[in-house]
C-alpha cells in the first residue's frame, strides 16, 4: 500500500469520528467558520446534518464520489465522501452513548480516508475523536487511532512503520515513547532502541516544522531523573545511553532531565519567554500529556509522527456529556487543521 505523491491541489480529509460524540458537531462548526475550504469530510451525511441542526446551522451537503471532486462543490456546501461499508441508521443512535455501530462507522471512515490518501486523492487527514470502547465493541482490535493507522500504513508483507504520538500546542510539543498500555507494561517496554527511534522520529518531525536543528529534551522516568540511581536506575541503564547514541548521530538531544521541571524549561510562553527546547520526549503517556493538556485543550493537537502521510487530530475525546447540545468547542479541530496544512506543505 504505497502512498502516492499528491498534487498540491488535493484536499485534506476529515474523518467524522464517533457519530454519537461531538466530532460531527465540531466539524460543522469549523466549516461554518470558514476553516474547511480545502477539506472533504469522510462520513455520513445524515449524521452531519443532525449535528448541524444541533448547532443551529443550516448546512447544505454535497455528496462526492471522490475527494478530487472537491472543486465541483457549490459554494457554501459541505463536501462529504461516504465509505462503502458505512453502517446505516447512524443518525438514529442516541447522542452520548457507546454503541458498536458507532465504533464500526468510525473505523470505516478511517479506512476509507487512508485508501483515498494512498490513491493520491488527498494530502493528509484530520481525525475527529473516536470512542475506544465502541471501537472494541465493533470488533476493531486496536487501542486507538495511532495503532490502527500504523497498521494501515504497512506495506504488504512488511512490518508496520514505527510511529509516535506527539501532542502540541503553541507553547509545548511533547513526543511519547510509549502510549496506550498499562503503566507497568510501559516501564517494562522501555529500551535503548525504542528511545533512540523516538528521538530520530522527533528530529525528523522538527525538520518538517522548518527547524534546521531541532532542540530535543528528554524527560527522565523517575523522580529527579533517578538522582544518580538512588530513585531508580532506568536513566543510567536505558535513557542516558539512548541520549548518547542520538547525540552521536548529530542530533541536538539533551537529558535525561527531571520530569517535574523539564516541561517548564521547554515551554514557549510569549511575550519574551522562549523555551529552551523545541520538543520534549517523555517515556509514558501521562508523564508527557498532563503538562500539555494543563495548558489547555482548545489549541492542542495530536500528531502521529512516522506515518507516510500527515495525520493530526484534536487533543480531546468524544465528550459524550455534551454531545448533541451544540456546546462543543471546535478550537482544537481548527488547530489540528492548521497544523495538518503546515505539515503537508513540508512533505
Amino acid at each position: 500500500m504505497t502512498t502516492v505523491s499528491s498534487p498540491p491541489s488535493t484536499p485534506l480529509l476529515i474523518t467524522q469520528g464517533d457519530p454519537c460524540g461531538i466530532g460531527p458537531e465540531i466539524i460543522v462548526k469549523a466549516f461554518a467558520a470558514g476553516e474547511l475550504a480545502d477539506a472533504v469530510v469522510i462520513g455520513c451525511p445524515r449524521v452531519l446534518g443532525r449535528a448541524a441542526r444541533a448547532c443551529g446551522l443550516l448546512l447544505p451537503l454535497a455528496r462526492l464520489d471522490s475527494p478530487l471532486d472537491r472543486r465541483e462543490v457549490p459554494p457554501g456546501a459541505l463536501p462529504v465522501c461516504v465509505p462503502a461499508d458505512l453502517p446505516s441508521g447512524l443518525d438514529t443512535l442516541p447522542w452520548g452513548q457507546m454503541d458498536a455501530q458507532a465504533g464500526a462507522a468510525a473505523a470505516a471512515c478511517i479506512r476509507s480516508a487512508v485508501q483515498w490518501i494512498q490513491a493520491g486523492a488527498a494530502s493528509g487527514m484530520v481525525t475527529a475523536p473516536i470512542h475506544k470502547e465502541a471501537l472494541h465493541a465493533a470488533g476493531v482490535d486496536y487501542p486507538g487511532h495511532t495503532e490502527m493507522l500504523q497498521a494501515l500504513a504497512a506495506e504488504p508483507g512488511q512490518a508496520p512503520p514505527p510511529v509516535r504520538m506527539m501532542l502540541a500546542n503553541p507553547q509545548l510539543r511533547v513526543v511519547l515513547v510509549t502510549i496506550h498500555i498499562a503503566l507497568r507494561r510501559a516501564i517494562e517496554a522501555l529500551d535503548v532502541a525504542g528511545i533512540v527511534e523516538t528521538l530520530r522520529i522527533t528530529h525528523e518531525a522538527g525538520r518538517r516544522f522548518g527547524l534546521a536543528a531541532p532542540r530535543i529534551a528528554v524527560a527522565g522516568l523517575n523522580p529527579h531523573a533517578g538522582e544518580g540511581g538512588l530513585f531508580g536506575d532506568e536513566e543510567l541503564r536505558i535513557i542516558g545511553p539512548a541520549v548518547e547514541q542520538a547525540r552521536a548521530s548529530g542530533w541536538d538531544v539533551r537529558g535525561p532531565f527531571a520530569p517535574d521541571t523539564v516541561f517548564m524549561r521547554a515551554r514557549h510562553a510569549p511575550p519574551g519567554h522562549p523555551g529552551e527546547f523545541d520538543f520534549v520526549v517523555a517515556m509514558t503517556h501521562d508523564h508527557g500529556l498532563i503538562p500539555v493538556k494543563y495548558l489547555g485543550v482548545d489549541e492542542g493537537v495530536n500528531v502521529t509522527l512516522g506515518l507516510p502521510w500527515v495525520r493530526t487530530s484534536p487533543d480531546h475525546g468524544t465528550a459524550f456529556d455534551v454531545a448533541g447540545t451544540g456546546q462543543a468547542d471546535a478550537g482544537s479541530l481548527v488547530a489540528a487543521l492548521r497544523m495538518a496544512r503546515q505539515l503537508a506543505a513540508g512533505l
